[in-house]
């Protein structure tokens, strides 16, 4: 049964009576409310339930004149056709006012439900659906003729409504999957506000010129020339223009007032409002100013463009100083890392609502918001909009009548079983369909220096199984806060370390003091690799992290052999917490660590805490071939071709043997990161990959008689006076 987890609805996040009491006065404004951590949509000053969407909570209306369709479901409304053959709002003006009356509840219904957005009762259930997604369904003309409901997208546009009310927020960074109706969407939410906005530009981006264009003459001008009058402004140049749509004199909301005193259009003043489009580039729109910036297929920006840098650019264009005054809609499907993916997942990671800075702003100014494919999947939606998420009982009919015989998820996983062989046809699959960000982002196998099926074939196993059953995330600390005496494991959600084992209590802790140095009382079940860091603080705070990984080896112990147990990927406030975070570990564990030691700080920590013997010696030289350094902190260096071609290979060897599917079952690598480090290791680029160089160091800790030097002094025969003779015939010789 398919649980889902795209939004939920906070029951008690506010007390009713505080809602009540709120509702009442109408006291609730529209915008971000920092009393109670939500954003309202609302405009009557009333609110009713609260969504939670990816870490964003959403006030929506109070429900009130909910709508029942005949069917129960929605149902677009036919224009009517004496309305049809007005054209323009100076069409209107010449007709009689007994003929303006007649039609001013229905217009003025038109503008209220723009506006405020629109209930009915979907399957029986009062629904929501913005102002915006209320346009688009009524009024926007897509492919297909008017679009259907779908409550993926009422989420959609429920979210971009807070994107546009939160003053924080830039907009909206949405991770889709293909075929979702982004391009159509975006392009009548362009239309919507450009129609009613003076003083106004509107630009359009995508991952080239010509797309850019195709959007803007197949899409957004086509929702512009079918508005009914009433919403349409009158257009400047041509019908259908190719580059610029222009509105000049604004359509405007028929008032009872204005249908009595018969109002003349040509006393308004104009628009001027713009919608355009770009060549794609670094610098388009650079110094412009823009209300919104639609930016469609931005994870497809391929050299030399870069989406990064065009953000940077494009993001002061919507602001005046320190206000946000226009809004991005940004939406896409990732390509490969090298071909656009890369850099929208870094700025999909930096629009995350849940990491702020102290002006509430995340670190790209977006809100991220991703909607798996099985919520959006053409031909598995029901004559509801809903998804049938599981195969049926019986046949479940869909929007045009046709009958669904299984479920999304089903179909899905039956697309993926056959693509098991063709690994880079099944990335691309993930890629277009995604059920989860990490499929979003899936590379090419052919990039990686690894096996990818396998990694990714355990990345998935992973998630299926719902991975925290085998992963505790807490922290160490000394026992008592005495160092030196019990290290004890507290599991918490703050904690910086992950754990997937834990040894038997009579193992814990083991250690012995020789010469008054510590060594490790554990060597023989396991050890640990780790790439630390040196520098506290860096100048754009974002320095690498310090990583530690812990590996067991085979051992007739109750330890599970060749299993990664521990991972810590952390920059702490300091480096002093760092260091002791990792003695911790190594001393709870009783292990030996091997570190690089092109960073001495942690080295010569652990020395003068008196963990020398923790730290293990290069594995590759003998004692009487070490530096000076290395004989006083151990470590290894990470500048050798040699050791760097020795830590990759024992990597590969480790992927090989223990990772993904294999003859008994998958694997038990559970260190999500890890995994994802090294689908993307890059040998000649090591410094990004800090989870890769602590676990390849752990690979090595762990098999160091692989690389122990082999002495390959020559021995020459010597001559101990034994002769050898040839006893053939009457008289013995000496052989020569």
């Amino acid at each position: 049964m398919y649980k889902q987890t795209l939004y939920k609805i906070l029951e008690d996040h506010i007390k009713p009576h505080t809602i009540a009491k709120m509702n009442k006065a109408k006291k609730w404004k529209y915008g971000y409310n920092e009393d109670y951590d939500i954003v309202v949509i609302s405009k009557t000053g009333e609110i009713g339930e609260i969504y939670e969407i990816q870490n964003l909570k959403i006030a929506l209306p109070k429900a009130k004149d909910v709508v029942k369709f005949k069917s129960n479901k929605w149902q677009y409304t036919e224009y009517p056709k004496e309305l049809k053959k007005i054209k323009s709002v100076f069409d209107w003006e010449e007709y009689p006012i007994d003929f303006k009356e007649k039609w001013y509840d229905y217009i003025d219904n038109e503008f209220t439900r723009r506006e405020q957005g629109f209930w009915f009762y979907n399957k029986s259930l009062a629904t929501y659906i913005t102002g915006t997604h209320y346009m688009y369904l009524q009024w926007s003309k897509i492919d297909v003729g008017q679009p259907d409901f779908r409550e993926s997208n009422r989420l959609f546009f429920i979210f971009w409504e807070a994107c546009k009310a939160d003053a924080r927020s830039y907009g909206m960074c949405y991770l889709k999957n293909r075929r979702s109706g982004f391009s159509f969407m975006s392009s009548a939410e362009t239309v919507n506000l450009a129609t009613i906005t003076s003083d106004a530009r509107y630009g359009i981006l995508s991952k080239s010129g010509p797309d850019a264009k195709k959007m803007f003459t197949d899409k957004v001008v086509p929702i512009s020339v079918n508005y009914p009058f009433f919403f349409k402004p009158i257009q400047d140049g041509m019908d259908r223009p190719k580059t610029e749509l222009a509105y000049r004199v604004p359509a405007t909301k028929y008032t009872r007032k204005k249908l009595e005193t018969n109002e003349k259009l040509q006393e308004l003043d104009g628009l001027d409002t713009t919608i355009d489009w770009k060549n794609t580039g670094d610098n388009s729109y650079d110094g412009e100013k823009l209300k919104l910036l639609v930016h469609d297929e931005s994870g497809k920006w391929e050299r030399p463009n870069n989406i990064l840098n065009n953000w940077r650019v494009t993001r002061t264009c919507l602001r005046l100083g320190s206000r946000i005054i226009g809004k991005c809609l940004m939406g896409s499907t990732s390509n490969s890392h090298d071909k656009g993916g890369k850099n929208f997942k870094k700025l999909y990671d930096d629009s995350d609502v849940t990491q702020r800075n102290a002006n509430g702003q995340t670190r790209s100014g977006l809100y991220s918001l991703f909607i798996p494919m099985e919520w959006n999947y053409e031909g598995y939606i029901d004559s509801y909009g809903l998804p049938v998420f599981d195969t049926p009982s019986k046949p479940v009919e869909g929007p045009q009548g046709e009958k669904i015989k299984i479920g999304v998820i089903e179909y899905w996983e039956n697309e993926v079983e056959g693509l098991k062989q063709d690994q880079d046809g099944l990335n691309e699959f993930y890629r277009q369909f995604p059920r989860t960000t990490k499929h979003a982002f899936r590379d090419e196998t052919k990039q990686s220096l690894f096996n990818l099926t396998k990694i990714y074939e355990q990345i998935d196993f992973n998630e299926d199984m719902r991975n925290s059953t085998n992963v505790t995330k807490g922290s160490f600390q000394w026992e008592n806060g005495q160092q030196d005496t019990r290290v004890i494991f507290t599991p918490n959600n703050s904690g910086r370390f992950l754990i997937s084992w834990i040894p038997p209590l009579h193992l814990q802790n083991k250690k012995y003091n020789k010469n008054g140095r510590f060594y490790p009382g554990n060597e023989h079940l396991g050890a640990f690799g780790c790439d630390p860091y040196d520098i506290s603080g860096t100048v754009d705070k974002r320095g690498s992290n310090g990583s530690l990984h812990g590996l067991t080896k085979f051992s007739m112990e109750d330890a599970p052999p060749n299993h990664f147990f521990l991972e810590y990927i952390a920059r702490p406030q300091t480096a002093e917490i760092f260091f002791e975070d990792v003695l911790m570990a190594c001393a709870f564990y009783g292990m030996p660590i091997l570190a690089e030691n092109n960073k001495p700080r942690l080295l010569y920590y652990f020395r003068k805490r008196g963990y020398r013997g923790f730290s293990m010696n290069r594995p590759d030289r003998s004692r009487n071939k070490l530096s000076v350094t290395e004989r006083e902190i151990g470590g290894i260096p990470n500048s050798s071709e040699d050791i760097k071609q020795a830590h990759a290979a024992a990597i590969e060897s480790y992927i090989e043997n223990f990772v993904g599917l294999k003859e008994t079952g998958y694997g038990d690598m559970y260190f999500q990161r890890t995994l994802e480090d090294w689908a993307k290791f890059n040998i000649n680029n090591r410094t990004s990959h800090d989870a890769s160089i602590s676990s390849g160091l752990a690979l090595m800790a762990c098999n160091k008689h692989r690389y122990t030097p082999v002495n390959k002094r020559k021995t020459e025969p010597v001559d101990i006076g034994i002769k050898r003779y040839d006893n053939r015939g009457y008289t013995s010789k000496i052989i020569s």
